[in-house]
């Protein structure tokens, strides 16, 4: 007798969750941090309006479905815990990150309030990693640190211009302002 584990019929996950996305979901750090050093990834989900053979296929097919799936991809880039083990910035991929899913909320009318949750979500845990700063010095250091990808966000020509500060008021991140002073 096949055992009902195996059985996708009796699966509490559609077929287009992945393992990842799974641990993700459960902000299960030890598994993500298992599949990250494997090299596993997550791809990012094609454009809203994407015209991708693919994306019409799906859409034409079961166009809820097609918006459920973006939706758990997005609702595994934003874990926590796969932000801190699979970004190089996780300030700047948290930000970027709830800045789109914000937008996403403006468009998604069918899953608004769960992007807007996620979008929240980021944005908290952007304010929590700048609040493990033990110091203003820590803090200047992490708000001043600016990585390749930021060179076309920012003026190259200022150094100590505290870059991350003004990346939080380019993506509407008002929650690292209201960080603890020291």
């Amino acid at each position: 007798m096949p055992s009902l584990m195996m059985d996708s019929q009796f699966s509490e996950f559609t077929p287009d969750i992945t393992p990842i996305m799974l641990a993700a979901h459960t902000n299960n750090y030890e598994i993500i941090k298992l599949l990250v050093q494997r090299k596993v990834t997550i791809p990012r989900p094609h454009q809203i309006r994407c015209d991708c053979v693919e994306c019409v296929s799906s859409s034409e097919v079961d166009s809820l479905r097609h918006s459920r799936s973006r939706l758990n991809i997005y609702k595994a880039l934003a874990s926590p815990s796969l932000i801190a083990l699979s970004s190089e910035d996780p300030i700047l991929t948290a930000f970027r990150l709830g800045w789109e899913l914000k937008e996403l909320s403006k468009v998604e009318n069918e899953f608004r309030q769960e992007y807007e949750e996620l979008s929240q979500q980021c944005k908290r845990f952007a304010k929590d990693l700048l609040d493990q700063a033990r110091s203003s010095r820590e803090l200047e250091t992490i708000l001043n640190h600016r990585d390749n990808d930021q060179s076309e966000e920012l003026d190259p020509r200022q150094c100590h211009d505290l870059a991350k500060l003004k990346l939080a008021i380019k993506y509407h991140q008002k929650e690292v302002g209201l960080s603890r002073p020291f």
